[in-house]
């Protein structure tokens, strides 16, 4: 075996303070499997605006104690840098219900306290919205949270909030980066956790803390539509992670008492046993929650995904027994619509992203008001949000299509129990004048055009000529028999009409292209640069008649989604 290799491993496995991750290297190592520690030592994961996030194992290419350490070291070393009061102000850490999850949370405490810097521990397993919530809440320098979200149980994570309360952007990821090399070539200083109590440099967030989220919620401006919550029956999933009683709570102060949770869902498990992939977008997720809906012939049936920041609902079609989950650009929509109907005429600031449907930006035109389109990712949504708001034009609402959503600015992060609770006050509002989410959504519909959207991974052949330049270099005048109306090229921050007039677009470079077609058609190709793959997101518009119901326009559009997106891969090289 390498002789570099064998020593890379060996002083690993000297700092691993973890006797399973070193037995489990040393196994390989007695084993003589070179391949797999290649794999482990072929570099460490990456940091970027995300945070790190990988599979529980040992090596620096895993999610493990001594990564996590390092990863704290390196943060507290760029948060010296960068926030001259941190050590005062300090770090809020949360985590998850998996199985390292507290294990992890623990260790960064006790490498950012060693470091001089005052830490909020979480007493217990938090939602990720509570964590972003707390840095505003007590003026905190920064956040981490430990979860992997709706990823696999053998995942785990770590994320990183700003002082503003919103997931870092560019340069702070490459700095933290930067400093977690910079620590990892030596060892990390840790306080003793009880050491660190007695000299109050680690607080711990009790009851009170949580307390503080769920009145937040309930004296919430945007939240205060009590109209006959009494109407509204809902079931509700945790899908095993650690929503369930903050969500059940604030449901219930606002009234909300017909309320039946998936009783073997409810509490955090790290091994998910009910579910194949503990994301309410995979098939068979939400089987449970309407299930447990069908029983109660409850209106709505609803999850949150394991950390609770994502929200995603199924609702009883009209007059029937059966259920039908709504996309993320439906529930965003209709968020957004609603909030817009009840907000104040100085808080109708609104974001999306680029993948999501342009519909919300329609809705909003016909409220006289705001909505920024960003970069994909809550990071972009929430910095955008804040920075851009005025006094005259508060932020109010954003989304991206991947289930996540926040509702007003307590939380500048997704938050999907705020979002549970948006979405039941305007069930309820629709039923206390005899409508339905459904009717809601036609009317939108009916005003806007029937938006339908889809997203297709391509895998292309290894020698298929890169994509992003093949298209800037021979651009299409049309897509499946569409004209083209616009291209921005998000690479350079440029959007070409077919006119030949040209405009600057505000949005942080990206290998990104926009179409915007004749009709309302709209496809983005997003190229990797990395394998010989493209990301597409497809987008119809179509108009609905008299003699239109949902169905059959959702069916006609079906159609020509179908062989719009079969057009346009034909038209790219293989």
């Amino acid at each position: 075996m390498d002789t570099e290799l064998v020593f890379k491993v060996k002083h690993w496995i000297d700092n691993d303070p973890d006797p399973r991750t070193r037995r489990e290297l040393q196994a390989l190592l007695d084993a003589g499997d070179e391949t797999q520690l290649k794999q482990r030592f072929s570099g460490r994961l990456v940091f970027g605006t995300a945070g790190i996030r990988g599979v529980v194992g040992a090596g620096p290419m895993r999610m493990n104690r001594l990564v996590v350490q390092q990863t704290s070291a390196g943060v507290g070393l760029y948060l010296k840098q960068q926030v001259p009061d941190v050590a005062p102000r300090g770090v809020v850490i949360g985590y998850d219900g998996r199985h390292d999850s507290k294990q992890f949370a623990r260790d960064a405490a006790a490498v950012l306290a060693a470091m001089g810097i005052k830490v909020y521990l979480t007493c217990e397993v938090a939602p990720t919205p509570l964590v972003a919530f707390g840095v505003t809440h007590l003026g905190a320098a920064a956040g981490i949270v430990v979860t992997a979200s709706h990823n696999p149980p053998l995942y785990n994570g770590y994320k990183v909030y700003w002082g503003n309360g919103a997931q870092i952007i560019p340069p702070h990821d490459s700095g933290i980066a930067a400093c977690i090399e910079s620590a990892a070539t030596g060892p990390v200083v840790m306080q003793e956790l009880d050491n660190a109590i007695a000299t109050k440099s680690l607080v711990m967030l009790e009851t009170d803390f949580y307390e503080a989220y769920r009145q937040g919620v309930k004296t919430a401006g945007i939240l205060q539509n009590h109209t006959r919550p009494d109407l509204v029956s809902l079931s509700y999933t945790a899908m095993h992670g650690v929503g369930a009683q903050m969500a059940e709570t604030v449901l219930r102060d606002a009234g909300f008492n017909h309320l039946y949770s998936v009783a073997d869902q409810r509490e955090p498990d790290g091994d998910f046993p009910t579910v194949k992939f503990p994301n309410p977008e995979e098939s068979g997720a939400m089987d449970r929650v309407i299930a447990e809906a069908k029983k109660h012939d409850a209106v709505l049936a609803c999850a949150n995904d394991p950390d609770a920041d994502r929200f995603a609902v199924a609702v009883r079609r009209s007059g029937e027994a059966e259920y039908q989950m709504l996309t993320g650009d439906q529930v965003g929509v209709l968020l957004g619509h609603y909030l817009l109907t009840h907000s104040a005429e100085d808080q109708r600031f609104t974001c999306t992203t680029i993948v999501s449907s342009s519909l919300l930006s329609k809705v909003a035109a016909s409220f006289n008001a705001t909505c920024r389109t960003t970069l994909t990712g809550f990071k972009w949504l929430t910095n955008v949000g804040m920075s851009e708001q005025r006094d005259d034009n508060r932020f109010l609402f954003a989304y991206e299509e991947a289930l996540g959503y926040t509702v007003g600015s307590m939380v500048w992060d997704k938050d999907g129990l705020s979002a549970l609770l948006a979405f039941s006050q305007l069930t309820a509002e629709l039923a206390a004048s005899g409508k339905t989410i459904w009717n809601r959504l036609e009317e939108i519909y009916r005003e806007h055009g029937f938006h339908l959207n889809a997203q297709v991974s391509i895998a292309l052949q290894p020698d298929t000529p890169n994509i992003g330049a093949y298209l800037r270099e021979t651009p299409p005048d049309s897509i499946a028999g569409r004209a083209i109306i616009s291209v921005d090229d998000i690479s350079c921050g440029l959007r070409r009409f077919a006119d030949g007039r040209t405009e600057t677009i505000e949005l942080p470079n990206s290998d990104v292209l926009i179409y915007r077609l004749e009709g309302g058609g709209r496809v983005i190709v997003r190229p990797s640069g990395t394998e010989p793959k493209i990301k597409c997101y497809y987008e119809i518009v179509e108009t609905m008649t008299d003699e239109d119901s949902l169905q059959s326009v959702q069916q006609r559009a079906q159609a020509l989604m179908n062989e719009f997106i079969s057009a346009h891969q034909q038209s790219l090289p293989q």
